[in-house]
């Protein structure tokens, strides 16, 4: 049996899908995300209303009921395997400035909780403000500077817990 995905449906139900059963499913295209599907000679109704390529995750309606799938190749599951995921972002604990410059604005504080794209911290330099915003959801463990202080490259400017 040649395994081409295993297919994991509303995170209860698993299937190992061959690649010669996925080249002979009878569906056909009906609209941009939408499909008609015959199987056992019952007609479907398909739709994809959430793709994520990325993640290789999909919201499809079938007939009305919604279902969430998620879809893994062989590689994928030997890199999981491995202790790697496909596709997550690097964490980052700290925020370092990428050039020296003046610290105009810091707009959180020790302790608070910050979301991705907050705004954290304005650095001048080159006549020009820089912004940092949040890579990531977190709470504010340091603050390594203060307003007006100069700082050069590389120095910590923010760090998360």
């Amino acid at each position: 049996m040649d395994i081409g995905y295993k297919v994991n449906v509303n995170d209860t139900f698993h299937f190992d899908l061959e690649k010669k059963s996925i080249s002979q499913l009878d569906a056909v295209k009906s609209g941009t995300n939408t499909f008609h599907i015959l199987h056992e000679n019952k007609p479907y109704k398909a739709e994809i209303v959430v793709a994520d390529f990325n993640q290789k995750t999909y919201t499809v309606k079938v007939n009305n009921n919604t279902y969430t799938i998620a879809i893994s190749n062989p590689l994928d599951i030997l890199i999981k395997e491995m202790g790697f995921e496909v596709g997550l972002s690097k964490q980052v604990n700290a925020i370092k400035a990428p050039m020296p410059g003046l610290i105009l604005e810091i707009s959180v504080v020790v302790g608070q909780a910050v979301k991705e794209n907050d705004n954290l911290i304005i650095l001048g330099a080159m006549k020009m403000e820089n912004s940092f915003v949040s890579p990531r959801d977190g709470v504010i463990k340091t603050i390594a500077v203060n307003m007006g202080d100069a700082v050069d490259k590389g120095q910590l400017l923010i760090e998360f817990e």
